[in-house]
């Protein structure tokens, strides 16, 4: 999977023709949503790396409302996949 270098994306750097830049950095940078807020945004390694941040950001999560919530909705779709497949769900119960 490594043989061929994956393509790096161009970045867009316009600096208008009469702009005065007072160090505040550009106003048309093009950055992350979610770049102030969250670890896992960018390039930083592989897809191993990439699920260990998100794991580790997952368990250090400040809200962990917002973390049981989606276990839960996780969960009713697991449960309602089951459901149109018809998975028999007797074979984890056992009979007396």
């Amino acid at each position: 999977m490594g043989i061929i270098p994956h393509k790096k994306n161009k970045r867009y750097n316009y600096t208008p023709r009469f702009y005065k830049g007072n160090g505040e950095g550009s106003p048309f940078e093009m950055k992350h949503k979610f770049d102030d807020f969250r670890s896992t945004v960018g390039s930083n390694g592989g897809i191993k790396s990439k699920l260990s941040s998100a794991f580790n950001e997952l368990k250090n999560a400040p809200d962990k409302a917002a973390s049981r919530r989606i276990v839960i909705i996780v969960f009713v779709l697991i449960l309602l996949f089951l459901f149109f497949i018809d998975f028999d769900l007797s074979i984890f119960f056992s009979k007396p």
